[in-house]
């Protein structure tokens, strides 16, 4: 039997269609048309149906028939690489809430799990949902405002990683616009029947580290516009969903300016393959000014790195002191091969707590929103703190040879340890405006423990404007650290 490997995909190692439930089979009510088809829509349609990065459609029951067996297995291995769909929020600890979760609830995975070991019944066909539109050519943030496509690369099948820098290219804008999401995706002419045991699976851009700068006739950036037209944005990595900035914080994208990168890393997947990427742009309207400003975190470790050979269970930590008040909005562990999970822990008095703890898959990143009233809300002197745990064993087959000692460095074969999770930053008003909404909204009181949000438990703190603009300190022996909190 031919060993089939395919990334991102339902098929795995030594997966290939079966007949589900055979000699197995139990009858059961649930069906594909009434049950399971309304699941797949949701979760499994982004990226199974045609001119999309999965191997096959899964959007008929003639299509999913085959692979029930092999839909089953990935569905239940848990948050880790390799289950499908590819989200790994570890549901035990944390927040719980964020926006565009495509992961199967434990009810889904019952579902689904008792239609394969009935049979996978088809059920009555004439009751199917009507099929989804992606009209829109398949990017998840709608019809994009404008699509940039990136210079053509040819990456040799046998080719060792690469990094460095690519041609810069004009994104045809003559005037200033405010983006409000942004998405990427990488086009090839990979062939899957020529899949192999590889990282990264059919892509050769494994992440490119970007901005947009106006640029001079000469190539180089116009000094002029240099403060006001220089924007960075996230960091694009394989199989990275898209990013939804915070309505407040629209990032500018300058008239005539160009998509500039020398921070571009490919790796072969051992075939000879000529691929771009294209960058979709979705704008707020004209007219619109952004009110809060983007916000770093400058947390991870690029300097340190000791990962031994033939080791599970390793672990790096990185910490950070917020210098302003901040808002997190998304959570991006970015590790290399032998990256297994990252946890993130907030520390700010006596609460120290974890905020998100996600398994991790070098061949398909993930970024994790906040749901808007689940955002941490972090005053100014919280320390952030990341745990990365690393397994350089035979046990990860992303790991090519776990003989060998990995340090830091930019190929698949080193290693990078950072949080590329954004956030915006708020002042003393701002901060406290978002608490007090957010008590509103979740109908918290005081003393409530609110992960995430160390003050939102203390509504004496109100925003200027309340009274005399100036709140009592609240919280009786904590009262002290907590009005220090939002001082100046």
């Amino acid at each position: 039997m031919r060993k089939l490997l395919i990334w991102g995909g339902i098929a795995a190692a030594g997966l290939v269609p079966a007949t589900a439930g055979a000699a197995e089979s139990v009858e059961s009510a649930v069906t594909y048309a009434e049950d399971v088809a309304p699941i797949l829509q949701r979760s499994c349609e982004n990226c199974h149906r045609p001119e999309s990065v999965a191997p096959m459609s899964l959007q008929t029951y003639q299509q999913v028939r085959p692979w029930a067996r092999a839909i089953k297995q990935r569905i239940t291995m848990g948050p880790r690489a390799g289950v499908m769909p590819p989200w790994y929020v570890e549901r035990n600890i944390g927040i719980q809430s964020y926006k565009n979760d495509p992961s199967l609830s434990e009810a889904e995975i019952a579902t689904v799990v008792e239609w394969v070991d009935s049979g996978a019944p088809p059920g009555d066909l004439s009751q199917l949902p009507p099929p989804r539109d992606f009209s829109a050519g398949g990017w998840s943030i709608g019809e994009p405002d404008l699509i940039v496509k990136l210079p053509e690369v040819t990456v040799a099948g046998d080719a060792p990683d690469w990094w460095g820098e690519i041609e810069s290219t004009p994104v045809g804008l003559d005037e200033d616009r405010y983006v409000a999401a942004l998405e990427f995706r990488e086009v090839n002419d990979y062939d899957f029947a020529e899949a192999r045991d590889t990282v990264g699976g059919r892509y050769v851009f494994h992440h490119m580290i970007w901005s947009t700068q106006v640029l001079g006739e000469d190539g180089e950036q116009d000094a002029e516009r240099r403060r006001e037209t220089t924007t960075g944005w996230p960091v694009h990595e394989v199989g990275r969903n898209a990013d939804i900035f915070d309505p407040q914080a629209g990032r500018l994208l300058a008239a005539n300016s160009s998509v500039v990168s020398n921070s571009v890393h490919l790796h072969s997947n051992g075939r000879d393959t000529t691929s771009h990427l294209e960058v979709a742009f979705k704008f707020h309207p004209r007219g619109y000014e952004p009110t809060l400003k983007p916000a770093g975190r400058d947390l991870g470790n690029g300097l340190d790195i000791d990962i031994r050979g033939m080791q599970a269970g390793q672990e790096l930590h990185s910490y950070t002191v917020l210098e302003e008040h901040q808002k997190i909005t998304t959570f991006e562990p970015h590790l290399h091969a032998p990256g297994e999970r990252m946890c993130l822990e907030a520390i700010w008095g006596n609460f120290i707590e974890t905020l998100s703890c996600v398994g991790y898959d070098h061949n398909w990143v993930r970024t994790y929103e906040y749901a808007d009233d689940h955002a941490p809300l972090l005053p100014k002197g919280t320390i952030l703190h990341i745990t990365g745990y690393m397994n350089n064993s035979p046990t990860n087959r992303n790991v090519p040879d776990p003989r060998n000692w990995q340090g830091s460095g930019n190929r698949s074969v080193t290693n990078m340890f950072i949080d590329l999770g954004l956030g915006v930053e708020l002042s003393d008003e701002q901060f406290l405006a978002e608490m007090a909404e957010r008590r509103r909204a979740r109908g918290w009181r005081t003393g409530d423990h609110i992960i995430g949000c160390p003050l939102c438990g203390y509504p004496d703190l109100e925003a200027p404007g309340a009274e005399d603009g100036e709140g009592d300190a609240g919280g009786e022996a904590e009262s002290d650290g907590a009005a220090a909190s939002v001082g100046p």
